[in-house]
């Protein structure tokens, strides 16, 4: 008897394997996280002697400013009991647990128990590398951080900053989203931009942190813009375009409350040196609004989206590209024992 079989030939089956390729992994999928810097917080979060406790990779940290005004992040349980440190106090640049009054250094060490008793050796906090830049904080998983923020092409002091949070938390791990960059498909059929002088496959860059390419083209409102896009880590869009000459930076970063979440801020820079107040304003405004509406685009595709490499094509060069270095990037979890 002839038994048919619900799932396809087993060629069919076959190729269909060939053609998705290995998968990425899943962030938490064995144990380990993405090797990226995340943002945990904006700046204007975080007043001086303020404790913000935040769900962060498949546990709980605190981030803090102390009275010198440095940040810190932090695991959030005290290993005396495990009192959660979002419920302390700020003493100085420390942090004191709520509980039984034990204090923590921004390095993570316990200085000082409530009653008196030498802290045990064992009573630490797992401290993250910690960057305040761009009016957002910034944690990265791991001991020590393998690459640093990316830099703007003017300096810091000669850019005015706007930084917004997305009101929307999508069910997809930071890198789905960072995919849509090198995605030419996508760029051209979801946001109507057209490449009219090369490919981005053609002059992408790949380091082993990183991923840049260069286009010019034409915005679906019809103006030239000239950008400079890329992906740093898993988790950090970057962007600096001129739109019908005038520049503006724009840093999106994709925070991961949880495994399978990705919450989006908005970071957009101009040039103090170009145009008066009222014309930052005004570039600021329209460069919000034009982020704001890519994302929008992309909302109703991330909230449901089941992302796996598929059947790719020619267009899809410079996303096969990306892929790869995605299956290739560095993964831990040093923090494990600390934040659950």
């Amino acid at each position: 008897m002839e038994t048919k079989s619900h799932g396809g030939s087993g060629a069919a089956t076959g190729a269909r394997r060939r053609l998705l390729g290995k998968p990425i992994p899943a962030e938490g999928e064995g144990g380990v996280f993405t090797q990226s810097w995340y943002p945990v917080c904006m700046s204007s979060e975080l007043a001086p002697g303020k404790i913000l406790g935040t769900s962060f990779l498949d546990g709980r940290i605190v981030v803090f400013r102390g009275e010198s005004g440095r940040v810190q992040a932090l695991s959030a349980y005290c290993p005396h009991l495990g009192g959660d440190l979002a419920a302390g106090s700020i003493v100085g640049d420390a942090v004191r647990c709520a509980f039984h009054h034990w204090e923590y250094s921004q390095e993570g060490t316990c200085l000082k128990t409530g009653l008196g008793d030498p802290p045990p050796p064992g009573a630490c906090l797992f401290r993250f590398p910690t960057v305040e830049r761009y009016g957002m904080i910034w944690a990265f998983n791991g001991e020590t951080p393998l690459f640093d923020l990316p830099d703007f092409p003017y300096p810091d002091d000669d850019l005015v900053f706007r930084v917004e949070a997305h009101e929307e938390v999508f069910p997809v791990d930071p890198w789905v989203v960072c995919c849509n960059t090198p995605d030419v498909q996508h760029i051209r059929v979801v946001h109507g931009f057209k490449f009219d002088k090369g490919e981005p496959a053609e002059n992408m860059v790949i380091t082993d942190h990183s991923m840049m390419y260069d286009f010019d083209g034409i915005h679906p409102a019809g103006p030239r813009v000239t950008f400079r896009v890329g992906i740093f880590g898993t988790t950090l869009f970057y962007q600096s375009s001129f739109f019908n000459g005038r520049w503006y930076g724009y840093i999106a970063p994709f925070g991961m409350p949880a495994p399978g979440q990705t919450k989006v801020y908005y970071v957009l820079a101009t040039r103090k040196s170009e145009g008066d107040e009222a014309s930052q304003k005004e570039l600021l405004d329209f460069a919000m609004g034009v982020q704001r509406q890519i994302l929008a685009d992309d909302a109703p595709i991330l909230r449901g989206v089941h992302f796996r490499p598929g059947t790719l094509t020619k267009s899809d060069t410079a996303l096969a590209r990306f892929l790869e270095y995605l299956r290739k990037f560095p993964r831990a979890h040093p923090s494990a024992e600390f934040i659950r």
